[in-house]
């Protein structure tokens, strides 16, 4: 089984506030703003994006015989994913159900916990994004 590593994180100044996600699947990098919302929220849609991005990239056929882990240093998103924990919020519940259907399409999706350091690279994407944005929204 062929197999990709993806490393995700969302973000939110205010939680909530302004949010963006941060994405690296094997050598690809994406940032995107993606407005208001929760850190949680933002955690979530990272992992909806990198799903539906490596989908997209691999195309249908190849991710069905694919092991994809999926590496987050948010302890909730994983240990919710890995049914740990349960998931009390009506929008986070909604937003666990669009992953685990969109983890359906793949051989095998691993979720695994890492210490934040080792996911430098898609939190520097996220603040990235952020950032980006605040500076298109300042008048002079």
């Amino acid at each position: 089984m062929w197999k990709i590593t993806i490393h995700t994180d969302g973000g939110s100044r205010g939680n909530p506030g302004p949010s963006a996600i941060g994405v690296v699947i094997d050598d690809k990098k994406y940032s995107e703003y993606i407005g208001e919302g929760t850190n949680n929220e933002a955690e979530y849609k990272a992992v909806i994006f990198a799903l539906k991005k490596a989908k997209a990239l691999l195309g249908k056929e190849k991710i069905k015989n694919m092991e994809v882990e999926l590496k987050s240093d948010s302890e909730l998103l994983i240990r919710q994913l890995n049914g740990e924990y349960k998931i009390m919020e009506p929008r986070i519940q909604s937003l666990f159900i669009e992953a685990w259907n969109l983890k359906i399409d793949f051989g095998k999706v691993k979720f695994t916990l890492i210490h934040r350091e080792r996911n430098k690279e898609a939190d520097r994407l996220v603040n990235e994004a952020l950032d980006a944005e605040a500076a298109g929204q300042k008048l002079f």
